[in-house]
């Protein structure tokens, strides 16, 4: 049974799915990372220049503090994801959480923590049509097709 398992969490009915199949299926023994991508807003809050405008910098403050606030509720979720698997009878030094800022993309970023050494990756998948995913893609798709070393599980 693997011994390294990624979850892909995003704060989602999905994502707690994936927890909650993680927490039925897997051993006790199993390290798990609760794995979540964040936007890089840093560059635009950070900006602060003469030539803003009045009202690009109002702007630029409610888009900086919903990031912030956003944030927070993903590092809120991402905490009671732990705190179920925990009560599920995972120790608690083998539930870890790791929040990134985005990179090169939601999927390109979890592909590449994917390849980091897990046996498993598990990922919710949107209820979204066959077509849909055929014109479109979706992250849980692309992390299908791109993770090369580890075995990838779609939770419904």
């Amino acid at each position: 049974m693997a011994k390294k398992v990624l979850i892909s969490f995003d704060d989602s009915e999905n994502a707690m799915r994936a927890v909650q199949f993680a927490a039925d299926h897997f051993l006790r023994d199993a390290k798990i990372t609760l794995f979540s991508v964040v936007e890089d807003s840093s560059t635009l809050c950070a900006m602060n220049s003469p030539e803003l405008t009045p009202y690009f910098k109002s702007e630029q403050q409610a888009f900086c503090s919903l990031e912030d606030k956003k944030r927070e509720l993903v590092e809120t979720a991402i905490q009671a994801a732990r705190r179920c698997l925990i009560e599920a009878g995972f120790d608690h030094e083998q539930v870890h959480t790791k929040i990134n800022r985005r990179s090169s993309g939601v999927a390109r970023d979890i592909i590449s923590e994917a390849e980091s050494g897990y046996d498993v990756v598990i990922i919710g998948r949107r209820g979204v049509s066959s077509l849909q995913d055929f014109l479109f893609g979706s992250v849980a798709q692309k992390v299908l097709q791109g993770v090369k070393n580890a075995a990838v599980l779609a939770v419904p």
